[in-house]
């Protein structure tokens, strides 16, 4: 703009004006600057595209063009340009079912989020909370790395049983629900067989505790019983044992741990007992009627 003074200063005297036309003419020439400015500004503004073009366009994107991602931002669009409406609405949930598509996660754990914070009285609410729970539930990782995201998911899939038993999505959180446990009793398993091979027997008897008694459902628990009959046979500790291998028998009789465990124990001259006073036996009694164990809620 300085540059385009000097210029027009050094022409205009050279057509014979004099200073105050000069003056004159350089203020209507800014004027004009200044206009035109304004003009290019107002082009350059994109007005709103009406909220349902924009969500059919996110539809259209998501279920015929499987295009996940660019369905997740029209959506997200539609919330930026018209928040607080019912399509912001529709759009914020369908914006965490697109990145739970592309198997982007972590967005569509965001979205849900707020999906739920929002909408807490929303009957699409419940669907908000699975996507969360079912989000988590899909980077699950292997036993061998730290199992905090399985945790999350637990809490997550639970919040969908408990908050809304009567809902289809209660059912399918129940069986996740089931796959994280499992997931977590492996973990456990695991770190205990590992101590078993260091010959730390104590710090392995915890670990097969803690599957029998937070992870009394999954797949785990057979060799668990198992295990701690092994555990307690090299510490000497006898009747633990025998108990450990008689409810391994009396719950799992056909089990080939229960098999091993029955010939560890005969190999100490022993036969399997179970002490109605050890905690193993008081864990696996049965539960007095209408009584339902922590963790595994009715599902209607």
């Amino acid at each position: 703009m300085t540059a385009s003074k000097g210029i027009v200063a050094r022409l205009l005297p050279a057509a014979g004006l004099t200073a105050g036309a000069v003056a004159r003419l350089l203020t209507l020439l800014f004027v004009g600057f200044a206009l035109a400015a304004c003009a290019t500004e107002k082009e350059l503004t994109i007005p709103d595209e009406p909220a349902d073009k924009l969500y059919n366009e996110g539809l259209y994107l998501l279920q015929q063009k499987k295009d996940y991602k660019e369905a997740a931002k029209k959506f997200e669009e539609v919330d930026r340009q018209h928040p607080y409406s019912d399509w912001a609405r529709k759009a914020l949930l369908m914006q965490a079912y697109a990145y739970y598509e592309a198997k982007e996660y972590d967005d569509s754990i965001t979205a849900a989020k707020r999906y739920v914070a929002m909408h807490p009285g929303s009957p699409d609410a419940a669907y908000a909370q699975f996507l969360i729970g079912s989000s988590y539930y899909e980077v699950i990782p292997d036993v061998t790395r730290d199992q905090a995201r399985t945790e999350q998911a637990m809490r997550e899939l639970e919040q969908v049983i408990r908050r809304y038993p009567d809902t289809e999505y209660a059912a399918s959180a129940k069986k996740k629900l089931d796959v994280a446990r499992d997931q977590l009793a492996g973990k456990e398993m695991m770190i205990g067989r590992y101590y078993l091979n260091k010959k730390d027997f104590s710090g392995a008897i915890n670990r097969f505790k803690l599957v029998v008694t937070q992870y009394q459902t999954t797949r785990h628990v057979e060799e668990a019983l198992m295990r701690l009959t092994e555990a307690y046979m090299a510490l000497g500790i006898v009747q633990e044992a025998q108990t450990a291998a008689a409810v391994l028998g009396h719950n799992f009789p056909d089990s080939p741990w229960y098999q091993n465990a029955y010939r560890l124990v005969q190999s100490g001259g022993l036969q399997p007992s179970e002490n109605k006073a050890s905690w193993i036996s008081k864990l696996f009694q049965p539960k007095p009627a209408g009584e339902v164990r922590i963790g595994t809620p009715v599902v209607r």
